[in-house]
């Protein structure tokens, strides 16, 4: 055990994004353990302490100091209109590697095309702060009320429009809603708390796990590629296949031969290996990556 006191105190998202922030830490070096009834994690670096609080909080409690950083939505921040530092954006969710968005929604057999018309009705939502903000900076006057959730059921016998979050639109469709408009894009966010970011130590720290935290993402989307090639045929392949581009080139103990190795996205290896077979190339290894930091 370390008697060195912790520098950093990290919150972190409870609930749907748990287990996604915990792989991606793992990615990027930190092994972080909880119980399944404990807000208290342990993670496997001296310098950091945290706790696992609802994405909703994150943002005020770092504002508040009580967490140096932490990670949320930038819709919580929004809503909660948190001064806080915006370290760096980490696309991640539990579902996918896309933004998410907030949109406005009403049955689709409504007639309602167009935010305007719900003038005077009810709209339900987890985000009654940006609602109400969305609302009134257009002049519209509605009521809006807090969602517990199971949001997308209450149109229409309690409500008359929804303002829910999204990735593909899939719940929206299935449960005959039409989308009329988005209030905002979100994305999970690294986030600091001003008097943290100020101090050099701390923000050092935070940096270093931004960086790792950014190059174990980058790294979900991209493999590494190396091969065997006659020299002369090298030219051509890289011409060839524009995917593979400043690729390290290295002497093999055959002087007619080199070693290159490259990271490409991973979409494209399925129609890259066979073009670098055909253009001469052997011993061609596809690996997965943990990191890219450019």
């Amino acid at each position: 055990m370390s008697d060195r006191k912790p520098i950093l105190m990290l919150g972190l998202p409870k609930g749907s994004l748990e287990e996604a922030t915990k792989n991606l830490f793992q990615k990027a070096g930190w092994r972080i353990n909880t119980s399944s009834r404990s807000y208290k994690p342990s993670i496997d670096d001296p310098e950091l302490d945290g706790r696992f609080v609802r994405a909703q909080e994150v943002s005020r409690y770092v504002e508040h100091g009580f967490f140096d950083c932490g990670l949320t939505g930038y819709d919580w921040i929004r809503e909660n209109e948190s001064d806080v530092i915006e370290v760096c954006d980490l696309i991640y969710s539990r579902a996918s590697v896309q933004k998410s968005r907030w949109v406005l929604c009403v049955p689709e057999a409504s007639g309602i095309t167009k935010p305007e018309q719900l003038e005077g009705k009810r709209v339900a939502t987890e985000m009654v702060g940006t609602v109400r903000r969305y609302f009134a900076d257009r002049g519209i006057k509605v009521q809006v009320e807090f969602s517990w959730g199971a949001t997308e059921v209450k149109v229409p016998d309690l409500v008359d429009a929804i303002v829910d979050i999204t990735e593909t639109g899939n719940s929206i469709r299935a449960n005959k809603l039409r989308i009329i408009d988005t209030l905002l894009e979100t994305n999970t966010k690294l986030i600091a708390n001003k008097q943290s970011w100020a101090n050099p130590v701390k923000r050092r720290k935070i940096e270093t796990i931004a960086l790792l935290l950014t190059g174990a993402l980058e790294a979900e989307s991209k493999v590494g590629l190396k091969l065997n090639a006659r020299k002369e045929a090298i030219d051509n392949i890289i011409k060839a296949v524009p995917a593979l581009r400043n690729p390290t080139l290295s002497p093999l103990s055959n002087p007619e031969w080199v070693a290159m190795e490259t990271i490409i996205d991973e979409r494209v290896v399925r129609e890259i290996i066979p073009q670098l077979k055909a253009l001469g190339a052997e011993g061609i290894v596809e690996y997965p990556l943990n990191k890219v930091v450019y």
